[in-house]
């Protein structure tokens, strides 16, 4: 009767210990109303038995209660441990590969396997005792029940809890990540015996989450063929959401370049949140995405990047040469040939693999999970990739020379070139634009003006490229190729005339795309349109005041030299001398907007910009520095104030139409048109004035600037005096009374 007890310890029934509901199952009888419910343990006593005491018999079913758990925990842990599709796969080579995924993403889990694997060492040691307590009954002269009870009374308080987690991790279907998550919240408890248990369970989870950490942060791949881990690729979260895979290739397409890294650094992974553990902060996981999608960034460089990379190593004398915007202060000397295949190994080191391989492998090791050194490890890593990810894209790729040249086309820091553009092209944007010809139109004064102001050694220029959006074509600065789907943002919803669309559009080469982004491109295609049709209005004002001058001086020597017969310049001359004042105040507002942008705030940002470029290794750094220094731009050029975008571009408007009506002063027959620009300039700019002294303004982030803008605006007081009161009352001007005196 004792090895039948003990037979049943190990899940084994028969004619003195039987299963319940298999027995009844068996008779076909339906189970007794004290018959115990789903999931809780079966093992009894034959009913026919009637030798034993009471007392006897419950010890006994309490007892072999360890062999329901010990079978229930064996037969989870052979289920998940199966890996019969995979020899059923070999045996049999006409199965498809669809029908082999379905196999394998049926319901397997390589963490259940890892739990699994934890529960044989459980039930090893559980067998363990069992056997034990058999020798001492077979060593004792007289065998008693206190035997068995002795050796196994503590796996009273393991067996149970774990039978209940495997019943939850199948009731639920928990995997990968949850389960981590779960077995860390089991941990907490108050028996030291089942939290060592658990902790060795986590431990075992914990080996398959590093290990995909090692694949992702040392080699760049993702090796998570059940989706249990919490970093996946984005196309299958788009499956999840139903979405149609034509769908998936045109988003990847948006941003697809020759170089398959590029498109999974914006749109290949992203973080699983439903398999991420609640004790991994996001920030963590964060950090974790990025490293992974650098290192595969650092292991798999363009090929164009290689070859451009190993003809300038091999043409730049030994230690002689230094990067473009860092001379002297980051040289980065290689040996004059440098092979092909090498370079990916130079971007990341042998030794730094090593090293984060080294920090995953300290983590395996230790027999708890402490938070403090998993995230310790995990910033180290991160800021491994980050500073070799900054060597590439900073030194090897010459960011600073980029950002100069953005800085020259895009914010007009070339104010030579766009002067002569805009003067090459004046006559033209005179007259609406053709929508058949209107980006081929300014292929001569832009190149007129690239000859005129740009030189040779600028390398820069040849990425650059006009472009109107409004007409879908593209004029190029070069005969290089460029590509057609151009880094360019929209134009701006207020437009002046046709000539708002002009924009630029810059090509950006394997890594730089990592940095200059979609979004990127489009911020400083932005800023360029605004601050191009401030430069094309404060050149309008200039112009036409040479023109009237010249007019004027031309009247007035008529006027002298034949007082009777000039009566009619001397009138003319008379009538719109008192609109100058208006076109003086029109200048002095749009110049010292210019100058404002210009200085106070391009120049200023750029500054600082070039400083934190100079302090940081750190490429995720870098990235939100310039993310500042764009966000700058934008927000002190109050583009992101529609009011102010309105009233600005309404200004200049009016510029352009007073200098459109100045220019054709012969052919008007009365003032109207200028009395009404004149009014409404009055009005746009008070309404300037007060909108910028507002405590919306005066109170935020733009504050130390707009106090510049403001005092140039007002050294004087005029335009406080002007804007002071009614919004609507406008200063009396005495351009009326005389222009109304024919």
């Amino acid at each position: 009767m004792l090895h039948e007890i003990l037979l049943a310890l190990l899940g084994y029934t028969g004619d003195l210990i039987i299963d319940q509901r298999e027995h009844y199952n068996s008779l076909g009888i339906p189970l007794p109303p004290d018959a115990p419910v789903a999931d809780e343990p079966t093992f009894k006593l034959a009913p026919d038995i009637s030798f034993l005491e009471p007392s006897e018999r419950d010890l006994i079913e309490r007892i072999v209660t360890l062999g329901f758990y010990y079978r229930e925990l064996d037969r989870f842990s052979t289920k998940s441990r199966n890996l019969s599709w995979i020899r059923s796969a070999n045996v049999n080579p006409l199965v498809t590969i669809s029908e082999l995924s379905k196999a394998k993403t049926g319901r397997q889990s390589v963490y259940r396997r890892a739990i699994a694997n934890g529960i044989v060492e459980i039930l090893s040691v559980y067998r363990s005792a069992v056997l034990h307590s058999e020798q001492k009954l077979l060593s004792e002269t007289v065998p008693i029940l206190a035997t068995v009870t002795q050796g196994l009374n503590k796996f009273f308080v393991l067996l149970p809890p774990l039978h209940e987690l495997i019943l939850e991790i199948e009731r639920d279907d928990i995997r990968g990540g949850q389960l981590l998550n779960l077995l860390h919240k089991r941990c907490h408890c108050g028996v030291p015996e089942l939290q060592t248990c658990i902790q060795r369970l986590l431990w075992h989870g914990h080996q398959v989450m590093y290990n995909q950490l090692a694949s992702w942060v040392v080699y760049g791949t993702l090796q998570d063929q059940y989706g249990e881990f919490f970093i996946r690729r984005q196309e299958d979260r788009d499956i999840d959401h139903s979405s149609s895979h034509s769908d998936i290739s045109e988003k990847l397409s948006r941003l697809s370049t020759d170089d398959t890294s590029l498109t999974d650094w914006h749109l290949g992974f992203h973080i699983f949140l439903d398999m991420l553990p609640e004790y991994i902060h996001m920030r963590v996981a964060e950090s974790i995405l990025f490293a992974g999608k650098a290192i595969r960034v650092l292991r798999n460089p363009s090929h164009a990047f290689r070859f451009q990379d190993a003809v300038y190593h091999q043409q730049m004398p030994r230690g002689t040469q230094k990067f473009h915007g860092f001379t002297g202060r980051f040289p980065f000397q290689k040996e004059p040939f440098v092979d092909q295949e090498k370079i990916g190994e130079e971007l990341l080191p042998q030794s730094e693999a090593d090293k984060i391989e080294k920090m995953l492998s300290d983590l395996k090791e230790s027999s708890e999970f402490h938070k403090r050194s998993f995230e310790y490890a995990v910033d180290s890593i991160r800021a491994i990739a980050a500073s070799h990810l900054w060597q590439l894209v900073v030194v090897r790729a010459d960011l600073n020379g980029h950002l100069k040249a953005l800085k020259d086309y895009f914010l007009l820091a070339k104010g030579d070139f766009f002067q002569l553009f805009l003067e090459e092209s004046r006559q033209l944007m005179r007259l609406p634009p053709r929508q058949s010809t209107a980006e081929a139109d300014l292929v001569i004064p832009f190149q007129l003006a690239a000859i005129k102001t740009i030189g040779e050694e600028d390398k820069y220029f040849s990425r650059v490229s006009l472009r109107m959006p409004l007409f879908g074509m593209t004029v190029k600065s070069s005969q290089g190729d460029l590509p057609k789907d151009g880094n360019l943002g929209g134009t701006s919803e207020t437009t002046l005339d046709g000539w708002d669309g002009i924009a630029l559009e810059y090509k950006v080469d394997w890594p730089l795309q990592l940095f200059f982004t979609q979004e990127v491109l489009s911020k400083y295609s932005r800023v360029f349109q605004y601050l191009l049709r401030l430069k094309r209005t404060q050149m309008e004002l200039e112009k036409s005041w040479a023109s009237a001058m010249h007019q004027d001086h031309t009247d007035f020597a008529k006027h002298r030299n034949d007082r009777r017969n000039c009566s009619v310049s001397q009138q003319r001359r008379q009538r719109f001398r008192p609109m100058w004042r208006i076109r003086e105040h029109m200048a002095f507002l749009i110049r010292n907007l210019q100058f404002y942008i210009q200085v106070d705030v391009i120049e200023s940002q750029w500054n600082v910009l070039q400083a934190h470029i100079q302090d940081s290794h750190d490429f995720t750094e870098l990235v939100g520095f310039h993310q500042e220094y764009l966000s700058a731009l934008i927000s002190q050029s109050f583009l992101d104030i529609g009011s102010l975008s309105r009233i600005l571009d309404s200004i200049m408007k009016l510029c352009l139409r007073f200098c459109g009506s100045i220019d054709n002063q012969e052919s008007i027959a009365n003032t109207s048109e200028l009395e009404h620009i004149t009014e409404e300039f009055n009005k746009k700019s008070n309404s300037l004035y007060t909108i910028l002294r507002s405590s919306r303004l005066v109170g935020s982030q733009r504050a130390p600037f707009l106090r510049r803008f403001l005092m140039r605006l007002n050294f004087n007081s005029f335009f406080e005096a002007t804007a002071r009161g009614v919004l609507n009352v406008v200063r009396p001007r005495p351009a009326v009374s005389v222009l109304n005196q024919q």
